[in-house]
């Protein structure tokens, strides 16, 4: 494959391995040129930590965006992560438009909700916003309660077969073209993800490790990303990122010290070789 160039944007949470912490060297390891774009700069994340700091970065994007033309860089894939506001996510959609080589991926996780609940920071309009970037994307990873978001569909604890295909054909007629929908479970010790690409729909089911971390949506996304550019379909990226985020939180169980993240770092050669680069 040849050596490509890709934009993440999302947060940096300083201490908390997630968000661009996770994502710049999970993409890096699969021999992608990482570029970033941060949304805000934490101190922290905001799960479990208290009196953490924030800083908005909205008014520099469209400044370092600007740059990126004038010097002429494209990217050959853009990956969204948390957006803090409305106005950044006109920002992605602008760079999108702008900066996306000819035949470039977009790729979205909407990362505004989880457990049938927007986050906090997250309201209607910012709902009626992720829309306009979700469905003009190439390929989106939301989990079941951003994709009942998505679709103005009620959300549920329990559901079959049929409720999910229900939601993704929602979603394909919202306009989505790829999608890589999370979380997905039919029995109470499995889980899984469930692609649907090019009209077919595979669902890809593993072992449910019943403590959940923080990070672990981030930790998937990325490695989706790495795989799916280096070659792999949709469906074979989110079988290995499934693996891969697996395998992050087997090595972080047994350290209750270790409560704010998973040590994907030291699953990173496992996930070179599941790439075949070792």
């Amino acid at each position: 494959m040849a050596y490509q160039k890709i934009l993440t944007i999302q947060d940096i949470s300083c201490v908390g391995q997630c968000s661009l912490t996770v994502a710049l060297p999970i993409l890096s390891a699969a021999g992608l040129e990482t570029c970033i774009l941060p949304s805000a700069v934490l101190s922290t994340h905001t799960a479990g930590f208290s009196g953490y700091t924030v800083r908005d970065l909205t008014e520099d994007i469209p400044a370092i965006a600007a740059h990126w033309k004038k010097e002429n860089i494209r990217f050959s894939a853009v990956y969204t992560g948390y957006l803090g506001s409305t106005e950044q996510i006109a920002d992605v959609r602008g760079i999108l438009d702008t900066l996306l080589a000819p035949g470039g991926l977009a790729i979205v996780d909407p990362a505004m909700a989880d457990n049938g609940r927007l986050y906090p920071a997250f309201d209607a309009p910012y709902v009626e916003a992720m829309k306009t970037l979700a469905f003009s994307a190439d390929i989106i990873l939301p989990n079941i309660t951003e994709a009942c978001f998505l679709t103005d569909t009620e959300y549920r604890e329990s559901y079959d077969e049929a409720w999910i295909a229900a939601l993704l054909d929602r979603l394909s007629a919202a306009g989505a073209k790829t999608v890589v929908l999370t979380g997905v479970g039919y029995a109470p010790e499995r889980t899984g993800v469930v692609v649907r690409a090019g009209g077919e729909t595979r669902y890809y089911e593993h072992r449910r490790i019943a403590k959940g971390c923080h990070g672990t949506g981030d930790v998937y996304a990325a490695a989706f990303v790495g795989a799916l550019l280096g070659g792999r379909s949709a469906y074979e990226a989110a079988a290995l990122a499934a693996d891969y985020t697996v395998r992050c939180i087997e090595i972080t169980q047994g350290d209750p010290a270790h409560w704010y993240g998973v040590k994907f770092e030291l699953a990173l050669p496992d996930y070179i070789r599941m790439l075949g680069k070792q």
